[in-house]
């Protein structure tokens, strides 16, 4: 039987009728049956895959034939974006069975929340902060409202698992499952991710459900890829306007500035040109998407100029701006699941092949471009990392437990935490030992034996009805900028100066160069200065980026090949011939990957950023007076008497198992780290939380230690 037959014969007949469609695609026919079956179920297929009807066909189906009594479904999404771009879809697909949908997020009016919590629609669809904001209102009925509850669809889930978000959402979703009569199935959906079966895992919480992963086998698709260098930006975005002309097509780029002068150079050039990132404004970011999802053909391709949505990663979630011709991509993105995601959006009419056009102003983009290419082709995606000791989330959500229905016993929270993935590795005597600094330190108190919101946590979050405490995020941080005298130069926030290197990174600020001297986190300034003339950037261009390991090594495998890759053009190709000759002679020694140059010692680890500033702090503890920097690839080492032989010694010392089974070694290096602002919760957590959040934030022991026994090997 197929899974078309198994849905209500209402559905059946609008899906033909009102649709059109004579057919369900792969992915619809064996995630129907999964639902259908009652299982828990991710589900994966490219951007524009399908995925959605996947979903929410046997969601609807399931409704029609038994109506709720309240919301039965909810539609989950990590942006308001996102929710505002499928609500006319989903609209449509809920009308046409006389079905309702609702939208509830930070912009819905009270006059539409009011005659929603009066009347509820079958549909709800939300973000996870509204969702709590629910659960604590006085005005909602939660368990009237969430009784009859069936199922959750989490759009775009790799952008919430492993992260507070993620661990948030997971603690609210099983508030709600308290309050269904049902075992509450979820579903996740996602264009890519490298463990799907881990997701299924964390999804799952407490369900009892069965589980299975919708991965139906991928047609063979054409691509088309490029990698250009262009040593300049003004010319990038030049011949960047050049390809856009009469077409439609999304330019990434890595930050804000880049898309702001990127956007500016090819409107010059003619090009009609919208600006989409988070700081643009609402109105201006809804006009870019509207425009081009409704058709911009007529009026902006007919006379050859082209249009082109200049971007962040504010689109590179599953916000649908119809057909486009091409994607344009400032230098790389960081993991081979962007690229993908980015690359996805093309390619969705017949005969028309995905693609991708890498300008590179750098020749480590070109690098980092081709590695992503060649990952892709080799089918690897990176593994979204679960976490099971989410600290800043624990904190919160015992404080909107204790700010909702008067209070919550020590029991009750600690039953329903330990439901949570994301907490399973915090332990009960962790959790009663946070308990009791919470209650000294006053973030909670105890009231008639419940917990209840304390003075220091009304004192922080408390303003406009405690409405900041239901995110888990918080407004970026500012850094301040200035000379090495004092002097003012503007702003960075915290997200960009987390990947600065005291004495090594470079940026663009006001028009000019700058090298950071050191940072200073007690009061947040980023001390700088100018960088000389002719200085290269630093690696990953003027926005220092967290690479993964994987990544960096098959950039390392790429300048130890003689492999010709026919989709860099001739500028590229011969950077990357360069790179190759400087690179090359420095692992045909014993000492592989070890030099000195102009008085430092460089190891090319090509290990990533977060294992090379472990290394950091285990070749300090056996180096001696040594002032160690890192990159991405790179380990640099300046001191008195430093060789290649003392260097290579101390590897091998920072190779022995007690380096890296001394527990108080790596609590003193976690004492020792910057005091990053990692979360808004931060003021809360007792010293040995923090550090543990900082130091797993920048920091990977066994990542470390498993790759320099690999290395040393």
């Amino acid at each position: 039987m197929s899974v078309f037959s198994r849905l209500s014969p209402r559905l059946q007949e609008a899906i033909v009728a009102r649709l059109g469609w004579s057919s369900l695609r792969p992915v619809q026919e064996q995630a129907g049956e999964a639902l259908l079956d009652g299982a828990n179920a991710v589900i994966l297929a490219p951007t524009a895959g399908g995925k959605t009807e996947a979903s929410m066909f046997p969601t609807i189906s399931e409704m029609v034939e038994s109506a709720p009594d309240g919301v039965g479904a909810l539609y989950i999404a990590p942006i308001k974006a996102l929710l505002n771009n499928q609500a006319e879809r989903l609209g449509l697909y809920t009308e046409m069975v006389g079905l309702r949908r609702f939208v509830w997020h930070g912009d819905t009016d009270d006059a539409s929340r009011r005659k929603f919590l009066k009347e509820p629609a079958e549909l709800l669809m939300t973000t996870p902060e509204s969702l709590e904001v629910m659960l604590v209102s006085q005005r909602v009925d939660e368990a009237k409202l969430f009784g009859d509850l069936r199922i959750v669809v989490i759009d775009e889930v790799h952008a919430l698992a492993g992260s507070d978000r993620g661990a948030h959402l997971m603690s609210v979703l099983e508030r709600i499952a308290r309050l269904s009569r049902h075992d509450l199935q979820r579903v996740g959906l996602s264009a890519t991710v490298g463990n799907p079966d881990a997701i299924l895992h964390w999804l799952q919480g407490s369900s009892k459900r069965s589980g299975q992963v919708v991965d139906p086998p991928k047609p063979a698709s054409r691509r088309q890829l490029l990698v250009v260098h262009r040593p300049e930006l003004r010319l990038l975005a030049r011949d960047a306007a050049r390809m856009a002309q009469g077409q439609k097509s999304l330019f990434f780029c890595q930050s804000r500035s880049t898309t702001e002068k990127v956007a500016e150079t090819m409107r010059r050039a003619g090009t009609t040109v919208f600006v989409h990132h988070s700081a643009v404004s609402k109105e201006e970011r809804l006009l870019a998407e509207e425009t081009f999802h409704r058709g911009i053909n007529d009026a902006c391709t007919a006379d050859g100029s082209g249009a082109c949505i200049v971007c962040t990663s504010t689109l590179e979630l599953g916000i649908d701006v119809g057909d486009l011709d091409r994607v344009l991509q400032a230098d790389a993105p960081d993991t081979v699941s962007s690229f993908l995601q980015r690359m996805g959006r093309t390619g969705r009419r017949d005969g028309q092949a995905a693609n991708t056009t890498f300008f590179c102003e750098s020749s480590e983009s070109v690098l980092q471009a081709t590695a992503l290419i060649e990952l892709a082709k080799q089918g690897w995606v990176e593994a979204v990392p679960v976490q099971d000791r989410c600290w800043p989330v624990l904190i919160h959500q015992l404080l909107t437990m204790a700010l909702a229905g008067g209070g919550i016993s020590q029991e009750e929270a600690l039953t329903h935490l330990s439901n949570v993935p994301d907490f399973a590795g915090i332990s009960r005597a962790e959790f009663d030992r946070l308990i009791r600094w919470l209650l000294a330190d006053g973030g909670l108190r105890q009231a008639s034996g419940q917990l209840v919101i304390g003075p220091k946590a009304e004192k922080r979050f408390g303003r406009k009805n405690f409405m900041e405490l239901f995110a888990v995020f918080t407004s970026p941080v500012s850094y301040t900028v200035v000379t090495a005298a004092g002097q003012p130069l503007g702003s960075l926030q915290q997200e960009f100066v987390d990947r600065l290197v005291d004495g090594v990174s470079s940026f663009l600020l006001g028009g000019r160069g700058w090298v950071v001297q050191r940072i200073q986190h007690d009061d947040r300034r980023v001390f700088v200065d100018p960088a000389p003339r002719g200085k290269q950037p630093t690696w990953g261009g003027y926005i220092p980026q967290f690479l993964g390991l994987e990544v960096c090594q098959k950039m390392r495998d790429l300048l130890l090949c003689s492999t010709a890759f026919p989709y860099l053009d001739e500028q590229a190709a011969a950077v990357l011939e360069e790179k190759r000759e400087a690179i090359q002679p420095l692992f045909q020694s014993a000492r592989t990957g070890i030099e000195v140059r102009d008085g430092e010692l460089r190891w090319w680890t090509f290990a990533g950023g977060k294992i090379n500033a472990t290394l950091r702090y285990g070749l300090e503890a056996v180096g001696g007076d040594w002032k160690i920097t890192t990159d991405n690839i790179l380990v640099k080492a300046k001191g008195e008497g430093i060789t290649p032989e003392r260097f290579h010694d101390a590897i091998e010392r920072l190779a022995t198992p007690e380096i890296w089974d001394d527990a108080k070694h790596w609590r003193d290096v976690a004492q020792s780290l910057p005091n990053y602002r990692l979360s808004k919760f931060q003021d809360l957590m007792p010293d040995w939380v923090e550090q543990e959040v900082v130091a797993d934030y920048l920091l990977s022991a066994l990542e470390a230690k498993n790759w320099l026994t690999n290395t040393m090997g």
